[in-house]
């Protein structure tokens, strides 16, 4: 059976009615095809999920009524932030929304010296309003009810000191991703560009409270290794 979920930025109420934005209303009437009282789900970034009806389908403003809520259920109780060399457009929104499915709690773009990528103001605004548009639409898709923490790029130098465990990939590393110790908390994952961190960054990292760890035998694409790293941690210490 067909379960229909959609985000609202704002707060929510059983008892009642929402207005949705022109594009949410525009998917629900017209692609979806929902009518007067068919069902739905609303969520908003919170730990809830709102059970709701459609009340009103206008193709640019559709009404819901929330009628009730239950406790989301999609977050891990590992606490993972990916420390992502920003990539360009399409594989940087890859890894946002596999990282979103495999429960990422927070993402943070990383400009190193071999990104190839280079933002200005207007560009950085713009990715930011795309790379949120991606995480929405992928938690509508997958049971999460919260957004994971979406940090503007920082450079390698502006990144500060952790408490956290911190997992810096590098495929010449000694150590196993599988002898790290893992908590049951929170854990930090670097991954570099498609050329790598320079010695400069990677000895900056370490000093900052990260650990060299190689991932396999075989050396990942910088868009696959968040994901499989984060899906490896959700394997032993988080919620699979």
């Amino acid at each position: 059976m067909r379960k229909v979920r959609v985000f609202v930025d704002g707060p929510l109420q059983v008892g009642e009615t929402v207005t949705l934005n022109a594009a949410t209303s525009h998917y629900v009437t017209r692609v979806l095809r929902l009518g007067v009282n068919d069902a739905l789900s609303v969520i908003n970034d919170s730990d809830f999920e709102y059970l709701s009806v459609l009340k009103v389908p206008q193709h640019a403003a559709a009404q819901v009524e929330v009628l009730d809520c239950t406790a989301g259920l999609g977050e891990s109780n590992l606490r993972i932030t990916l420390e992502q060399a920003l990539l360009r457009s399409e594989k940087m929104s890859y890894v946002l929304q596999k990282s979103c499915e495999l429960g990422v709690a927070q993402i943070v773009p990383v400009l190193t010296e071999r990104t190839e990528v280079r933002l200005n103001d207007e560009r950085e605004e713009k990715r930011l309003k795309h790379w949120r548009e991606v995480l929405i639409s992928t938690i509508e898709q997958c049971g999460r009810t919260r957004l994971p923490v979406l940090s503007a790029p920082v450079k390698v130098v502006e990144l500060k000191p952790i408490s956290a465990t911190g997992l810096l990939l590098d495929p010449s590393a000694e150590l196993r991703f599988s002898e790290v110790a893992l908590p049951a908390s929170e854990v930090r994952v670097a991954i570099g560009p498609e050329g790598g961190f320079t010695d400069a960054e990677c000895s900056r990292l370490e000093r900052l409270g990260y650990t060299r760890v190689k991932f396999g035998p075989r050396t990942l694409r910088t868009e696959t290794a968040g994901p499989a790293v984060i899906a490896a941690l959700q394997a032993r210490a988080g919620d699979c």
